[in-house]
């Protein structure tokens, strides 16, 4: 627990326990579940935390509070993570008020069991809730990520309580080390989303934004134009670095050999970052932030059971599933015997908007030779410029 603003207090909590968010993302640095107090002539909690921390939640409200009652819980996004513990509070709390949408109802509805719309204040699209000297503007934000997602604004102290948007994976750090874990957090999370993302953008362009509270991660107080340009990037599904992404499966290790080849190539070519990924033993949820970092992708398999090795394929298909556009792809394959894979990773990703497919690409017979070792060089040089 601690005050962030005058009168605005963090009362989450920090999960270091966790292996899995949301049952697929390593979070080897654990995640937080944010919750604010904001104490004004009324009291209104933003969110809830998981329900295995109940108990740490209520304590930090009342360590805040002492004798005094909470008015509001307001309820900005209904996944578990952030409304578990909303009967713990009723039950501790019978007065106070639960503020949402229509839909935010629906939902407790359906993972509580209980009709709570006795005491459930129903918010529209630009309403505010008046607390005192602060009133919380809510501006509804469907699918950024959940369809009863709304973010709400306190022009008193400038501040965007933007439920998960913003958030990161792991320790509670801001400005070049929040990057990396916010942009894994980005594409798994909201990055199917980009256009729902630039709506909410549209909505938040008349108010003066000073501070970001989110659900996950650092509170953002500094160097706020940081946080919105990389949001507006992502968004838009533009490439924040023209290098490239060498993504590949190996079964024997020739393609990996390939891939490194290449990777060495393009540095001997001055391009100006060269990552490799492989997909069996890579985090996937960084592999396909990575993959919208570059401008250029470089996909590498191997034939099997006439198609591609299964982790490319699931690899292509969380690409999709996240709206991949707007970069250059580069393909080789491998294959002792009828080598298919360049058409079917081309086949996988159909439906992909503006890709642009390198002219050179590279077949290798079960090992690399001198042609192919050819090809590489031409894809190396192709890339480069």
């Amino acid at each position: 627990m601690e005050q962030i603003s005058n009168g605005v207090y963090s009362v989450g909590v920090f999960d270091k326990n966790i292996d899995l968010f949301e049952g697929m993302y390593r979070v080897p640095e654990g995640i937080s579940y944010n919750s604010y107090l904001v104490c004004d002539k009324k009291i209104a909690i933003m969110d809830s935390v998981d329900a295995d921390f109940r108990d740490e939640w209520l304590e930090n409200i009342h360590s805040v509070l002492g004798e005094r009652k909470p008015d509001y819980l307001v309820i900005l996004h209904m996944e578990p993570d952030h409304s578990a513990n909303i009967l713990s509070f009723i039950k501790a709390y019978p007065d106070a008020q639960i503020v949402g949408n229509a839909k935010t109802l629906v939902m407790i509805k359906e993972f509580f069991g209980e009709d709570f719309s006795f005491n459930f204040l129903e918010v529209e699209d630009g309403q505010s809730l008046d607390l005192g000297k602060r009133k919380l503007n809510f501006i509804f934000a469907p699918m950024v990520h959940w369809p009863e997602v709304m973010v709400a604004y306190d022009s008193f102290d400038k501040v965007l309580f933007s439920a998960d948007a913003f958030g990161k994976f792991g320790a509670r750090v801001c400005g070049k080390q929040w990057e990396s874990e916010a942009r894994r957090y980005y594409y798994g999370i909201v990055g199917k989303f980009g256009a729902q993302v630039q709506s909410l953008f549209k909505k938040l362009s008349c108010f003066e934004i000073e501070k970001i509270f989110p659900l996950h991660g650092p509170v953002l107080t500094e160097n706020i134009d940081f946080y919105f340009d990389k949001y507006e990037k992502w968004s838009k599904y533009e490439p924040e670095n023209n290098g490239v992404l060498i993504a590949y499966t190996s079964i024997y290790g020739h393609t990996a050999s390939a891939a490194k080849k290449l990777a060495l190539m393009l540095k001997g070519k001055n391009v100006c970052e060269a990552e490799l990924c492989d997909l069996v033993r890579c985090d996937w949820a960084e592999c396909v932030a990575q993959a919208f970092r570059f401008k250029n992708v470089v996909l590498a398999t191997t034939t099997y059971n006439g198609d591609v090795f299964p982790a490319m394929r699931e690899f292509i298909d969380r690409l999709k599933e996240r709206n991949f556009q707007n970069r250059r792809i580069g393909l080789i394959e491998n294959g002792s015997w009828a080598p298919v894979a360049t058409r079917n990773m081309q086949k996988r990703l159909e439906g992909c908007k503006n890709l642009e497919y390198c002219e050179n690409g590279v077949k290798i017979r079960s090992a690399l030779n001198a042609e192919s070792t050819a090809q590489l060089e031409r894809l190396a040089d192709e890339l480069s410029k």
